[in-house]
């Protein structure tokens, strides 16, 4: 097979959600001396912008968007040990949490998944994950987007209360914050002082892509 015709394997293997099929053709694909760099971003990457696409049309749900992720991480086991030097280089580092008091994780999970996919070194604090801590991984990671998650309206003003702590720690203008949650609206984000409000997992990645270029094109 000629070049295309591997990166042509990968990105269906994404599309089609195929764990087997992914492994395969990214084994192959090494074997045969296609870059990793182009199997990346010509094929898996390419598989989950028309996984994307089928989310926003409502062909695909959530549950695939989860299992696509997945598919990609199968696929990254096999080509990560291929890439040298600046190509293991991250995008970018986002810390991401779900405040104080709430435990829901689902949406957190599929935003971790999908940013670790498209580069970016991921320190996820999980669920319940307090003020205090949240602003000590920002102070021990330095990242450059701080994502925060809740379900609950009684948990939301959790998220403004990192807002200032991280005003107070002299934090604030270091990071973009991100929040999101099904009740969390942009007027609401705007109130505590976000930078955005995801309007779903797929959205909120593309907007953390966004702007580490913008920081990266500024330096």
């Amino acid at each position: 097979m000629d070049k295309e015709a591997y990166l042509k394997s990968l990105k269906e293997s994404i599309v089609n959600l195929d764990f087997a099929g992914v492994v395969k053709s990214a084994q192959e694909a090494m074997e045969a001396g296609v870059d990793p760099n182009e199997a990346i971003n010509q094929g898996m990457v390419a598989g989950m912008a028309i996984v994307g696409e089928k989310f926003e049309k409502g062909e695909y749900f959530l549950s695939e968007l989860v299992v696509a992720a997945e598919v990609m991480k199968e696929g990254l086991n096999v080509i990560t040990p291929y890439l040298k030097g600046e190509a293991t280089k991250k995008l970018g580092k986002v810390v991401i949490a779900t405040v104080a008091g709430d435990h829901h994780d689902l949406g957190k999970n599929i935003v971790s998944s999908l940013l670790r996919v498209q580069g970016f070194e991921v320190i996820d604090l999980g669920v319940d994950v307090s003020t205090e801590k949240i602003i000590a991984a920002v102070k021990e990671h330095q990242p450059d987007v701080v994502g925060m998650s809740a379900l609950l309206t009684l948990t939301m003003p959790k998220m403004g209360e990192v807002i200032e702590a991280l005003k107070k720690e002299g934090l604030r203008d270091r990071v973009k914050v991100i929040v999101g949650g099904t009740s969390i609206t942009s007027e609401f984000a705007a109130s505590i002082g976000a930078d955005h409000k995801a309007v779903n997992a797929l959205e909120g990645v593309k907007k953390s892509v966004e702007w580490v270029g913008n920081k990266a094109r500024r330096n």
